[in-house]
């Protein structure tokens, strides 16, 4: 149980970045300080700790740099630092002038346990405005030596060096100094494609207004860029404040995402820690075509040498620092979630759009269910005609009431669709499915209460196939509401049912986020008050398929999640088996982390006690139904799915786009990854 529960693991990997204080031109105080955090990271079980540039002697020193007492004493210090962390199994970066055959070069020198396994150097001095770092310094490529004797051990020195941890498949390093990243083209360009996932920059950069925000837009660029983990570690306190001042900023990103940063304008020191998925990265690469294409471009510059650093993997329970979000496909920051729904929702809009004008129709048809899915694309058809300048009357709406069809759900299809101000329709499919059931002989035409999938299908088949009929008559497109949760796991039928359409508006987006959007557009008041009324009372509403009778009053008699699964578990899943196909083993880790906490918030208006947790063995369970219906009962429905607009980058699983799979495919490999989530109660 202690393995499974250890991000390690899992693909993860802690790194630390650190901002101690510094003392300008006093390497013994600040070897001190760099061995203080040493230890503070490998007490937080992180395998990597990066320090600022020249950081054992300090960056501001300028032309005390040639003084040969300030050099001697950098040696020493980084002795005394070498042999305080002999005996922790954690690879440190640190920073310091080296001289070499006479000249001086800003370094940064990688050690793990009292050996010294490389110096990288910095490519890009810059000599403009505040820096005059060509007047003391040499760029790496005037090295004329690719090792050099340094503390009594042979070591490799360059600015083409990466280092491989043996123990940690996946994690490779490369360090660039400071203005390296400040290129229109940094060496961490050619390093990722060379094979290195995390980069490390040991920077001083000196603040001045505004220059925070540019230094986040460039790490995030650059980590999205690159495909990588970017650790940046800025000077901070006790730098000569003579013309310039610091502010102590370090940030860790993963492929354009903020992971970790640290407070700015503190005199405290700072070890912050991030937790970086290799597995994401490398999955990612994976994918990107042109990511390898370019590597093949730029080949003769990608041959960097390689370095082993045997740090062990920390064992026992160690949990992940960094928030797993409960809902991938909804962003948790408020105004990025309105934008997300903004652009969602008119993604949709733009895309049936683009289907009416090109097929000439001037009418939708859609079946119209009390439901959400069904009630988001209607209200989608509803803005495409606005902004086609059609008339919503153009939209045949119709409710289709069957043997299950609740109070509560028929009231707010009706009510929906008289808001709205479309052409409402109502047709009780009962006596055409009464007359086929009969047809076909089946037990409930003699009066027998047989509620099986032929009963059921029987009402989605007679819905659809009147909405496709309507829809000749009118000359108009039948507009699918089907969602990729529902498609995900299989939940629709097949063929004649609501599986098919003209256009499938939703075929992209998630039950989630959908409620999301439904949300966002009741909040706004978009469609008037009395539609957000409506739209309140639906999300309410428990998510049924309404096929067999129930005998609960005004509320479906089928619950949908108690066979399929709670809807938000299996949008989990869903989003990081098919964005980024991971074992489900490090799916349940995830998810765990993710729903383990009642406290936080399921949807931010929902009161405390109606917040949802989950156990792992929950989370299991769900997760061993999530693969069995996905991988082996369902992609023969997706493989023939109508046309419909992608919407994130979290994926459709249209086979136009971005998921193809074989119809009849194995989910042994799968299952049996899945049987190694532990089965516990109370974690």
């Amino acid at each position: 149980m202690g393995y499974y529960f250890n991000m390690y693991t899992h693909g993860f990997v802690r790194v630390a970045a650190c901002i101690p204080g510094v003392k300008v031109s006093d390497p013994s105080f600040n070897a001190e300080r760099t061995i203080e955090q040493v230890r503070e990271a490998f007490d937080r079980k992180a395998v990597l700790a990066l320090f600022p540039e020249l950081g054992l002697s300090g960056y501001s020193n300028e032309d005390l740099f040639f003084q040969d007492a300030l050099l001697d004493g950098v040696l020493s210090g980084l002795k005394r630092l070498l042999d305080a962390t002999c005996t922790l199994d954690i690879a440190v970066v640190a920073g310091a002038p080296l001289k070499i055959l006479g000249e001086l070069f800003n370094c940064a020198i990688v050690f793990h346990k009292g050996r010294i396994l490389g110096a990288a150097v910095k490519s890009y001095l810059p000599n403009y405005r505040e820096f005059y770092e060509l007047r003391q310094f040499r760029a790496a490529s005037d090295l004329t030596v690719d090792s050099i004797e340094l503390l009594g051990q042979r070591v490799p020195i360059g600015a083409d060096l990466i280092f491989r941890m043996e123990n940690m498949p996946g994690f490779s390093l490369f360090l660039e100094l400071c203005e390296d990243v400040w290129v229109p083209v940094p060496p961490s360009c050619y390093a990722a494609m060379a094979g290195a996932t995390v980069i490390g920059n040991l920077s001083a950069s000196n603040i001045t207004v505004g220059k925070d925000e540019y230094r986040h837009e460039l790490v995030a660029n650059q980590s999205a860029r690159c495909i990588c983990g970017y650790i940046y570690t800025a000077a901070g306190p006790g730098e000569s404040t003579t013309d310039l001042a610091w502010d102590g900023h370090a940030l860790v990103y993963e492929n354009g995402q903020l992971l970790a940063e640290s407070e700015r304008f503190t005199w405290q020191p700072q070890v912050i820690t991030a937790d970086i998925d290799l597995d994401r990265l490398l999955q990612d690469r994976a994918r990107m075509t042109s990511f390898a294409a370019n590597r093949r471009a730029h080949r003769e510059k990608t041959a960097l040498r390689e370095i082993a650093v045997p740090v062990g993997v920390p064992q026992g329970r160690i949990l992940l620092e960094r928030e797993i979000p409960r809902f991938p496909y909804v962003p948790s920051d408020p105004r990025v979630r309105e934008k997300r729904c903004y652009e969602v929702y008119h993604i949709q809009v733009q895309g049936l759009a683009k289907r009416m004008q090109a097929s000439g129709v001037k009418n939708l048809v859609i079946g119209v269910s009390g439901g959400l899915d069904s009630t988001h694309a209607l209200i989608v058809c509803a803005r495409t005609m606005d902004t086609l300048g059609l008339p919503r009357s153009n939209i045949k709406a119709y409710t289709l009431p069957g043997f299950a069809t609740s109070e509560k759900t028929y009231a707010n299809a009706v009510r929906l669709m008289r808001v709205l101000g479309v052409e409402a329709g109502e047709i009780d499919i009962r006596p055409a499915c009464e007359m086929m059931l009969k047809e076909i002989s089946h037990p409930f035409a003699d009066g027998q209460p047989v509620y099986d999938v032929t009963f059921e299908n029987v009402q989605a088949g007679q819905r659809t196939s009147l909405l496709f009929r309507i829809a000749n008559r009118a000359g108009g497109l039948v507009v699918g509401t089907g969602d990729l949760s529902e498609l995900a796991l299989g939940w629709c039928t097949y063929g004649v049912g609501d599986h098919m359409s003209h256009y499938a508006v939703n075929a992209s987006v998630p039950k989630t986020l959908i409620q999301y959007i439904l949300r966002w557009i009741a909040a706004e008041d978009i469609m008037g008050g009395e539609a957000s009324r409506c739209l309140e009372d639906i999300l309410a509403t428990e998510i049924s398929p309404e096929l067999i009778p129930g005998t609960v009053g005004e509320q479906p008699g089928q619950r949908t999640e108690g066979v399929i699964g709670p809807y938000e578990l299996q949008d989990f899943n869903t989003y990081y088996i098919s964005r980024y196909g991971f074992r489900p083993s490090k799916i349940a880790f995830l998810s765990w982390h993710a729903w383990r906490d009642k406290t936080l918030g399921r949807w931010p208006d929902v009161p405390q006690e109606k917040r949802n947790s989950y156990e792992l063995a929950a989370i299991k369970e769900w997760l061993g139904v999530f693969i069995r219906r996905f991988f082996k009962l369902s992609q023969y429905k997706r493989s023939c799915i109508p046309n419909g607009p992608k919407v994130g980058s979290g994926g459709s699983l249209s086979p136009r786009g971005d998921y193809r799979a074989p119809s009849d495919g194995e989910e042994t490999p799968w299952l049996a990854d899945w049987d190694k989530i532990p089965d516990v109660k109370g974690e």
